[in-house]
């Protein structure tokens, strides 16, 4: 969010992935041997999301 011509800090810190879902979400794409699903930049809801499908892809195949 820009206001006039300056992002306001809070809103870019509450939209940036937290430090958490960084580390998991580099573990979990290693594991499931996709290391492109990491990005440090991603969002903290793309981050979540690209979690939630890993966690799931993992489950998926540690069943068979």
């Amino acid at each position: 969010m820009q206001v006039q011509g300056k992002y306001d800090a809070r809103v870019f810190l509450a939209e940036q992935m937290t430090r958490s879902q960084g580390l998991r979400l580099k573990r979990l794409s290693e594991e499931a041997y996709q290391p492109a699903q990491y990005d440090r930049d991603l969002s903290f809801t793309e981050a979540a999301r690209r979690i939630q499908v890993l966690e799931a892809e993992i489950e998926l195949a540690n069943s068979f």
